[in-house]
């Protein structure tokens, strides 16, 4: 029943600041972000109150505060909305079907965010390279998925090559964030379970290695931190 009320929480507070936001939004890109901010921080605080689950930030020494790119581990809805709380100017490259959506997509639309086609893969690939410098000109923190979706906890999810292509293609350092966020919000259903949901920004990744190099060390540096963080908070729970 909690999570069924967190449900109705959360998408209730979409409807509720996506409305109220409309204004602000208009006016310009920097009120949208704080709109899309404070809707963040009420899905977190309603987390907590009604399902239980803290969210915690760490190795925010390593938190980008101007233009970069941001690797993460993606097990959870939850990893789309805990950076608008500690990330300046965050910018999602996300699948352009999420643009159709009332209030997502009209918020999606005003703070420029990166939406891809991904039936062409290679027009799709080019124009996520165009948009993402466009982006990191204006100072922008670029977030990506590897995965390309969720994936369950345990998983051998591939990852796809799009964030090799940008690491490339626009030679910036790239950061990671690892999660534990699956283990309290599964990748499906709507069950939330009582813990502690970690973020954790890792020490980034230097520009200039090859593509094969940088595939493994931020395969292996993602899964290994948030393996870690899957085990200490099942220590836990015990």
């Amino acid at each position: 029943m909690r999570s069924v009320l967190y449900v109705v929480w959360l998408y209730g507070a979409v409807a509720v600041v996506g409305l109220l936001g409309v204004p602000f939004m208009l006016m310009s890109r920097s009120w949208g972000m704080t709109v899309i901010r404070i809707w963040a921080k009420t899905a977190l605080w309603g987390l907590r109150v009604i399902c239980g689950v803290k969210v915690e930030f760490r190795g925010l020494e390593h938190r980008p505060t101007g233009a970069a790119i941001i690797a993460g581990k993606h097990l959870s809805m939850l990893d789309t909305i805990a950076p608008f709380v500690v990330l300046d100017k965050t910018c999602f490259i996300l699948k352009k079907e999420l643009t159709w959506l009332p209030f997502f997509g009209w918020y999606i639309w005003r703070t420029k965010m990166i939406p891809i086609q991904r039936k062409d893969a290679a027009k799709a690939l080019k124009a996520m390279v165009a948009d993402t410098r466009d982006r990191l000109e204006d100072g922008r923190q670029i977030v990506i998925f590897p995965e390309g979706t969720r994936s369950e906890i345990g998983e051998d999810a591939a990852y796809k090559p799009g964030v090799a292509a940008l690491y490339r293609d626009v030679e910036y350092p790239c950061h990671l964030m690892a999660t534990n966020s699956g283990q309290f919000w599964p990748a499906h259903g709507i069950t939330r379970t009582p813990g502690t949901v970690v973020f954790e920004f890792l020490p980034p990744v230097p520009a200039g290695l090859k593509r094969g190099e940088f595939m493994s060390e931020i395969k292996m540096r993602l899964e290994t931190a948030s393996n870690t963080l899957i085990a200490e908070q099942a220590e836990k729970s015990k």
